[in-house]
């Protein structure tokens, strides 16, 4: 089919043509970077999180009234919850992964370093690997004897001191390839504070952070042999079977409260609820994102369907001539379809570029990846698609026009 019809009755409808090319750049662009950060949600969303998530209880407790030996507290309550049947592993620590609240160390290669290599999640805890159901790759775990009670770290660093400090660490994986790119870091020192020179004797398979908001430091984790006492911050994490979850985190709220009735419960909760609060804003943007790109396809193509409407009845004489010429059905049809695909492939020409101009703006304000460009062709397609589905209809109504109809109504 030649264009120059084409083009010559686009000419002479700019305003429209051109309004209906823009409606398209936009929908382009802002379709390419929804899709795009949707993307990236539901991608964050299935981040791991280095534990046995479906084997794990929380609970959190606050006391009414001050306890005279948190520490001791502690540990009595470790074993009430290790008598609980069907408790497997229970461990007291500062956070979780995707707990929310994030407890993080700025780390060292030399103590004498202005600035720090880089930050990540401190966890504190006897037993968590075994308990959170974390794989060690490398080295060995965190023996009990190495743990320090926290109130001594606290004085120690107060006073400028090292006596009495932990000597010891376990790292992920992850925090390792940041501190020693491929290098061997078992044996190498980790400084957490100027006095505060840790050898690392183990390496963790994963373990993600409270917070892990940047997917590049989400899995950059330590374990450092500190014993928490209850304070509020300090939560009991109890392994079990999936399918005892349930019953054991009942009973051991109420192994907790026989122990020392002047507590309140907090927080109880599986691990599977942990997770689906942390990401619950994610999936809510993504249905958010998911439903304006509806809507501006939508509207997209009630644009394409009026306009081609409206031309239909601004042609019909046109068409009949056309028609009484020797025009088929189907080059009626071709000739609209052609029409709309040019409209459409400028549309997105533009789109395409404004797309990117839109992510630089995402990148700088809101620390978006970069649009990669398999985004836009895939844009570009589902447009291109629309746009002719759309048109469809008004095409077939053109086609149907009587060629003695058309010419006698001129």
């Amino acid at each position: 089919m030649e264009l120059r019809p084409i083009l010559s009755a686009l000419l002479r409808h700019k305003i429209t043509a051109c309004l209906l090319i823009l409606e398209i750049a936009l929908t382009c662009a802002i379709v390419c970077n929804a899709v795009f950060m949707i993307s990236h949600r539901l991608q964050h969303v299935q981040m791991t999180s280095g534990i046995d998530e479906h084997a794990l209880l929380q609970i959190q407790l606050a006391a009414i009234a001050p306890t005279p030996d948190i520490y001791a507290r502690a540990r009595e309550d470790l074993a009430v919850l290790r008598q609980v049947p069907g408790v497997q592993a229970v461990a007291l620590t500062n956070q979780l992964p995707m707990g929310g609240v994030s407890s993080d160390s700025s780390l060292k290669l030399d103590p004498a370093q202005r600035e720090p290599t880089l930050h990540a999640a401190s966890y504190f805890g006897e037993n968590l690997p075994q308990t959170m159901g974390v794989r060690l790759v490398a080295g060995r775990d965190l023996a009990p004897d190495e743990f320090v009670n926290a109130d001594v770290v606290i004085h120690a660093l107060a006073a400028g001191s090292s006596k009495g400090l932990p000597a010891v660490i376990v790292i992920t994986q992850a925090l390792a390839e940041h501190l020693w790119p491929g290098q061997n870091p078992l044996g190498k020192t980790i400084y957490l504070t100027d006095q505060l020179g840790v050898r690392v004797v183990g390496v963790l398979a994963d373990l993600a952070r409270a917070n892990p908001y940047d997917d590049a430091t989400a899995h950059d984790s330590f374990i450092l042999p500190i014993f928490m006492g209850t304070d509020k911050n300090q939560s009991y994490i109890i392994r079990t079977r999936p399918q005892d979850r349930q019953a054991v985190l009942k009973a051991a709220v109420a192994a907790l409260k026989k122990a020392d009735p002047r507590r309140v419960v907090t927080q109880q909760r599986t691990y599977d609820d942990v997770r689906e609060k942390y990401f619950s804003n994610d999936r809510a943007m993504a249905g958010i994102l998911f439903g304006v790109i509806v809507m501006l396809l939508t509207v997209t193509a009630l644009g394409i369907v009026g306009l081609a409407s409206f031309w239909v009845a601004q042609r019909n004489r046109s068409i009949g001539v056309r028609r009484a010429l020797g025009a088929t059905r189907r080059d009626i049809l071709r000739y609209f379809h052609t029409e709309n695909f040019l409209l459409a492939t400028i549309g997105i020409v533009l789109g395409m570029a404004l797309a990117y101009g839109i992510n630089l703006l995402l990148m700088t304000h809101y620390e978006l990846p970069r649009l990669p460009v398999v985004y836009l062709p895939a844009g570009s397609l589902a447009l291109w698609i629309i746009g002719q589905l759309a048109v469809l209809g008004p095409a077939l109504r053109a086609a149907a026009v009587p060629p003695v109809t058309a010419t006698r109504s001129g």
